[in-house]
């Protein structure tokens, strides 16, 4: 072999060490990615869900309390939270006052379930949404404005507008709009509470869909699987 034969010959075994090793760094951090992705800390698991395995298989339990119900349908694919991208910086959020009812803030905690859904950036729901909303999710205006859902002939939940005057008269109208809805259950009326709580869950589900909004507690934290679990103790 010549030297210009030799000399392309470990050219090209060059070539081929310098190709194998850059595909054989790509697979490994292909590898690690992966595995940095399916790898959650106790703290991810329990920050707020609508996507989340265990909080689907939790809720398949549901149909063994209500099954006989014919109010309610199938309680499967339940959503609670939407996912959370991870952010660099955080929201810098409108300083926005939501409007309670007074007899709604004078209730004891321990006998009000109350859960707000609403946008994160406080945009508010325009008239036309929330009536869209409303129909598909079956809900029903009652006397006093305030939206409700029964269970046979009993009020398993109601819903107040988090925008004065804290109820959906005129939703119908297009000027109405609200910061969102305050979804609740007056323990001290409800008789049949376990299953009016389930209820609101579906419902709830039904319009973090059809309004792509977030589910907080009234203390403006999120909802996680453990406030549903908790929430589920206090009514057993």
């Amino acid at each position: 072999m010549d030297a210009a034969t030799f000399r392309w010959v470990l050219v090209a075994i060059a070539v081929v060490l310098a190709l194998a090793i850059y595909f054989y760094g790509s697979h490994q951090a292909r590898l690690r990615k992966r595995s940095a992705i399916e790898t959650f800390t106790r703290e991810e698991i329990d920050s707020a869900f609508i996507e989340d395995e265990q909080l689907r298989e939790e809720l398949d339990n549901l149909n063994q309390i209500i099954r006989d119900n014919e109010s309610i349908d199938d309680l499967d694919q339940i959503r609670i939270n939407p996912a959370i991208d991870s952010e660099s910086t955080p929201h810098i959020l409108p300083d926005v006052e939501m409007f309670f009812p007074k007899w709604l803030l004078a209730k004891d905690e321990d006998r009000l379930i109350s859960y707000l859904l609403r946008h994160d950036d406080f945009r508010l729901i325009t008239g036309e949404e929330a009536n869209s909303a409303v129909n598909l999710s079956g809900l029903e205006l009652n006397a006093e404005g305030y939206l409700e859902f029964r269970l046979e002939d009993d009020i398993a939940f109601q819903i107040a507008s988090l925008t004065a005057p804290g109820n959906f008269s005129g939703i119908d109208k297009l000027e109405f709009s609200t910061l969102g809805f305050n979804c609740f259950i007056d323990l001290d009326s409800c008789e049949h509470a376990v299953p009016a709580y389930e209820a609101m869950l579906k419902k709830i589900d039904e319009l973090v869909r059809l309004l792509n909004v977030k589910v907080y507690k009234s203390s403006q934290e999120l909802l996680t699987i453990s406030d549903v679990t908790d929430a589920r103790s206090r009514l057993a």
